[in-house]
């Protein structure tokens, strides 16, 4: 047990009169709640000054750094990060507010080289990329517990089952973009960060008597070296409920108010469903309403909109309206992969067989591996080797295959047996 471990124990045991787990374990005796962080709830860093001494503490501590941040999704626009918790050995804790401090780039090159540990990496670096935080090394302690086997790996799971504590996860959907922060918010926050580096440590020798080391290793060196996504084509397309509209003046009604509202939202800084919400937007493509009236009548429109909140959005029913049918928006998506696979059976018998018989092999594989089949391969690179396969399917051919479709070299060498013998299935 580490002395963070040993303080929090002892912290608990006052507060739960239990005792802790041996070894951080948590497979005898009951979990112990983990109300204090170990040092305290850090003052929050508002000010360059004080940024420039914490900066300073991190560039002298020691060994990885655990990373997160929080969001304001549902409240604000977009996905920024509204608090950046840091925490290494030598430094302790540090709660960063980027609003305040937007340019956190100075951590980057004090911590250059060291490893961040980080739950759900790819949820966190785009909001952490935006303030200069990038990473050259990462631990992801949930994609290391769904490499593990674990069933449930969110943070609080992780840490109760590896770890043996309980993580208060009450302040998680709260509008982190609140100022000042609430005292128990930053509790909360503190903690989420507290023991990750215990988790990380654990994860590492569980994933090593597993003989997983290096695949997890591989996995979190393609989510540091992966490219910024590139934007969303049609995100409008997007909208829940589209699924009902089916002509394509309909679709332009989606277009015009999802648009519309999305410019409110950014000038706002509001989350867009709080400016209208999607099954308002499909109710006003469905219903194509002639004027502001009839628009009232639909639901999400009701009386709490004002007439000029009415007069905008009707005006982006009319605009889609008036559009000539060559600046319609076509049904569906460009399709750049293979076609859906309930159409293969028609389309390509033979694809359809190889790919059911690929789909067995690789949920057969992913049992036996103990780890969920998308971990394994990902469900899109399988379609898309049954549908295109190489025309000699040995073990060769299909290694490259997967490699060019961004499986990483230990996914080549687990599935590659087992989808050539599927590739050689025949159609009926």
């Amino acid at each position: 047990m580490t002395d963070a471990q040993e303080t929090a124990a002892d912290s608990s045991l006052r507060t739960t009169g239990g005792a802790p787990p041996d070894d951080g374990g948590s497979s005898e005796g009951a979990p112990i709640p983990l109300l204090e962080p170990q040092d305290g709830i850090p003052p929050v860093i508002a000010d360059d000054a004080s940024l420039a001494e914490v900066i300073a503490a991190f560039a002298a501590g020691s060994g990885p750094v655990a990373v997160d941040a929080e969001r304001a999704s549902g409240y604000r626009y977009g996905q920024r990060a509204y608090l950046v918790q840091m925490r290494r050995e030598g430094a302790g804790t540090a709660l960063i507010d980027p609003v305040a401090c937007p340019d956190l780039s100075g951590f980057g090159e004090a911590i250059s080289g060291v490893e961040w540990v980080l739950h759900a990496a790819t949820q966190d670096l785009p909001c952490l990329r935006e303030i200069g935080m990038v990473p050259t090394r990462i631990f992801d302690t949930e994609l290391a517990g769904r490499l593990a086997g674990f069933p449930r790996v969110g943070l609080g799971a992780m840490v109760e089952g590896v770890l043996g504590y309980v993580l208060e996860k009450g302040h998680s959907a709260v509008d982190w973009s609140t100022r000042p922060l609430p005292e128990p918010w930053l509790r909360y926050a503190a903690l989420d960060v507290e023991l990750l580096v215990d988790l990380r440590d654990a994860l590492e020798k569980e994933l090593d008597r597993q003989g997983k080391l290096e695949w997890a290793r591989q996995e979190f060196d393609a989510i540091t070296s992966a490219p910024p996504p590139e934007p969303r084509k049609d995100p409008w397309r997007r909208t829940s409920g589209m699924h009902k509209v089916r002509r394509r003046r309909q679709m332009a009604v989606v277009r015009e108010l999802w648009e519309a509202r999305d410019r409110i939202a950014r000038r706002r800084d509001v989350s867009p469903g709080k400016v209208l919400s999607d099954a308002a937007i499909v109710e006003a493509a469905l219903g194509l309403p002639a004027n502001v009236h009839a628009l009232a009548s639909l639901n999400g429109f009701g009386h709490r909109m004002g007439r000029r909140q009415l007069e905008q959005w009707q005006a982006a029913v009319d605009r889609a309206k008036a559009l000539p049918d060559a600046q319609l928006p076509q049904p569906g998506q460009p399709v750049t992969g293979p076609p859906p696979p309930r159409a293969w059976a028609d389309k390509d018998p033979a694809a359809a067989a190889r790919l059911s018989a690929a789909r067995a092999a690789v949920s057969a594989l992913a049992e036996q591996l103990n780890m969920p089949q998308e971990n394994l391969i990902t469900p899109d690179t399988v379609r898309r080797l049954c549908w295109e396969p190489p025309a000699v399917a040995d073990a060769g051919s299909v290694g490259v295959a997967l490699a060019g479709y961004g499986a990483r070299p230990w996914q080549v060498e687990q599935v590659t047996p087992v989808l050539v013998g599927a590739l050689s299935v025949k159609g009926s």
